[in-house]
C-alpha cells in the first residue's frame, strides 16, 4: 500500500492499518503539535507525500496546548543561536501568517520591569542582547512608567512593541487544513512504539487501534516530550546523538475579574525561565506564570497552595494584587536540554550532518520559543532534509 497525494486514490485508514501490515510512505512526521504540523505543511507544499502520526486523540494536545500563547520578540537568547535566529524570523512569519488568514492575534507589547540597583543594571544587559538579535527595545524611566503603568511598582523598564499573543489552536487548525489541502494526512491514536533505520529506509512500528509497520524515505521526529525517549531506542542511528532531557514544569494561575493591564508584564528573568509574569488571553483575561519546577516524570498537576508563592512574586511589582482571585489554571512541561544548573541550551535540530543518517531529522528541546519559531523551524527542517 502506498500513500499518495491524489485524494481519489488509496488512503491509509484504520481498517487498512491492522495486523501489523507493512505500509510504504514517502515522508512521516511524528507528532501533531504546532511544530510537527508546521513541518508537515511545509514539506507537503514542497510536493512531499506527508503522513503525520499523533499518539493522542487530537492534534495539539501536548506541549502546544499548555503554553502562554505569547508571540516572543527574541530578546533573551544568545545571538546566532537557533533560538534567537528562528524566534526572530518565526515571529515575523507568524504575524504575517495570522494576518493573511484572519487568525486571531494581537501585538500587545511587553514590559520588563526592574526594581533595585542590580535589576536595573540587568536591563542594560537584556537590551544589549536584544539589539544583537535585531530586536530594539525602548528604555522606560520611572516617570514614564507612572504614566503608562500606574499600577506597577518599578524603577525602570524595557518595552518590547513586537511581543504579542496568538490563538495557537487557530494556527494549528489552519496548518492542518493547509496540510490536507496539499494531500497530507493526520492519523490520530497512532503512537510510534519503536523505530529503526536499515537498508536505506526508516521503519516505524505504530501501535494504537490500527497497528502497522511504516516504512518511509524521510522521517521527522517532532514528538515533543517524547522525542528524546523515541530517539534513545532508535536502532541504526548513533546513540550518542541523543541529548539528555530534563523536565521543567510551569504552573499557571488565572486571575478572575477585572484588572488594569492591556500589555504583558514580565519581571527580570530567573534561572530556567522568565519568572512569574502577567500574560493575557485574547479575551483580555489575565493569567500569571509559569514558575519553574524540575520534575522527574510527566505530571501536569497544579497545586492550589502555590497561589501564595505566586502572590508573593507578583506583589513585588503589582502591590494591589488580590490573592483571593488567583485560581489554578493549568501546567505545562518544557523538554529542556540543560538542568537546573546548566544555563542556556539551544534547540537541537539533528539531521544527517549530525548523525550521518539520510532522511532523518530529530527535534530535541523544542520548548519556548517553539510556538513563535514554528514556521521558521519548519523551513530549517526542510533545508536539512534536502541536504
Amino acid at each position: 500500500m502506498t500513500l499518495t497525494n491524489d485524494r481519489n486514490t488509496a488512503r491509509v485508514t484504520s481498517n487498512q492499518m491492522t495486523r501489523r501490515d507493512i505500509v510504504q510512505a514517502d515522508t512521516v512526521v511524528i507528532g501533531a503539535g504546532i511544530v510537527g504540523l508546521a513541518v508537515a505543511r511545509t514539506l507537503a507544499m514542497q510536493g512531499r507525500e506527508v503522513l503525520v502520526l499523533e499518539s493522542g486523540d487530537h492534534f495539539g494536545e501536548g506541549i502546544s496546548s499548555r503554553n502562554s500563547e505569547v508571540v516572543h520578540a527574541g530578546i533573551y537568547y544568545p545571538e546566532d543561536s537557533l533560538k534567537a535566529r528562528l524566534c526572530v524570523r518565526g515571529r515575523r512569519m507568524l504575524y504575517e501568517y495570522c494576518q493573511t488568514r484572519g487568525i486571531n492575534h494581537r501585538r500587545t507589547g511587553k514590559w520588563i520591569v526592574a526594581n533595585g540597583v542590580s535589576q536595573v543594571e540587568r536591563l542594560d544587559t537584556i537590551a544589549s542582547q536584544a539589539l544583537r538579535n535585531g530586536v530594539p527595545l525602548q528604555r522606560i524611566t520611572r516617570r514614564a512608567l507612572q504614566v503608562s503603568l500606574p499600577d506597577v511598582t518599578a524603577q525602570e523598564a524595557l518595552y518590547s512593541p513586537e511581543t504579542g499573543i496568538v490563538d495557537s489552536h487557530g494556527v494549528m487548525l489552519s496548518l492542518l487544513g493547509e496540510l490536507e489541502d496539499y494531500g497530507g494526512q493526520l492519523v490520530r491514536r497512532a503512537p510510534v512504539e519503536r523505530a529503526a533505520t536499515c537498508d536505506g529506509e526508516h521503519r516505524l512500528w505504530v501501535g494504537g487501534p490500527a497497528p502497522c509497520e511504516l516504512r518511509a524515505q524521510r522521517v521527522v521526529n517532532a514528538a515533543g516530550l517524547g522525542a528524546v525517549p523515541l530517539s534513545t531506542n532508535w536502532q541504526g542511528v548513533p546513540a550518542d546523538i541523543t541529548p539528555r532531557q530534563w523536565l521543567a514544569r510551569g504552573v499557571y494561575f488565572s486571575y478572575s475579574g477585572r484588572h488594569p493591564f492591556h500589555s504583558l508584564v514580565y519581571p527580570i528573568p530567573e534561572p530556567g525561565g522568565l519568572g512569574v509574569h502577567l500574560t493575557l488571553d485574547l479575551a483580555g483575561q489575565a493569567r500569571f506564570g509559569p514558575n519553574v519546577e524540575w520534575i522527574e516524570r510527566v505530571d501536569f498537576a497544579v497545586d492550589p497552595d502555590r497561589a501564595r508563592s505566586f502572590a508573593n512574586s507578583i506583589h513585588r511589582w503589582w502591590p494591589a494584587l488580590d490573592e483571593s482571585r488567583l485560581q489554578p489554571a493549568y501546567a505545562g512541561i518544557r523538554p529542556k536540554l540543560a538542568g537546573p544548573d546548566g544555563g542556556f541550551a539551544d534547540f537541537c535540530i539533528a539531521g544527517e550532518r549530525q548523525h550521518g543518517v539520510s532522511g532523518l531529522v530529530h527535534l530535541f528541546g523544542i520548548e519556548s520559543p517553539g510556538l513563535t519559531a514554528s514556521l521558521a523551524i519548519a523551513d530549517e527542517v526542510a533545508e536539512r532534509l534536502a541536504d
